[in-house]
């Protein structure tokens, strides 16, 4: 299991960073319920950074934020291409330089959506005209709190190499 502390402390490096590059960003997220964007506001002075964030846990409600139903009917709603949508929307409403989108299954198989396979989730980060899609096989976990945890270390080290470039 992750160690939480390890995390946090993952990401007040990541927040330090983007605030004294002035690099805004948000998240929308399913999977993760707004883990990562409570990670990134646990740093004092987040709010430079960090302009807003969506939990879009059901199909509805990233339609309802601007995700195409189109690309959620085509490859499905635990897809890239779904997860490169929502971060390029919830970059574009903010405004920001940085939109991560994740979706996904953990533990257990999704009764409403048939493309659901335990422990796959895939994720995107959009910067600027650039979005990069990502699939993860997450090995099971013992709560859903450590899930969350190991998608949002993941997330971090995407976002400190992107940031580093």
């Amino acid at each position: 299991m992750l160690d939480y502390d390890k995390v946090r402390k993952k990401y007040d490096i990541l927040v330090r960073e983007l605030i004294e590059k002035q690099i805004t960003i948000t998240t929308m997220e399913s999977c993760t319920s707004g883990q990562i964007a409570s990670l990134l506001t646990d740093t004092e002075g987040a709010s430079a950074i960090m302009k807003g964030a969506f939990v879009t846990y059901s199909n509805e409600a990233k339609i309802r934020q601007g995700v195409p139903a189109e690309v959620i009917e085509r490859y499905g709603v635990y897809s890239k291409e779904t997860a490169s949508e929502m971060a390029r929307v919830c970059r574009d409403f903010y405004g920001t330089d940085i939109g991560i989108g994740v979706t996904g299954s953990f533990g257990n198989t999704d009764p409403n959506n048939p493309d659901s396979v335990p422990g796959k989730v895939y994720f995107a980060i959009a910067t600027g005209e650039q979005t990069e899609g990502y699939d993860c096989k997450v090995p099971p976990q013992p709560t859903r709190l450590a899930y969350k945890l190991y998608m949002a270390d993941i997330i971090a080290d995407e976002l400190i190499r992107k940031i580093k470039k």
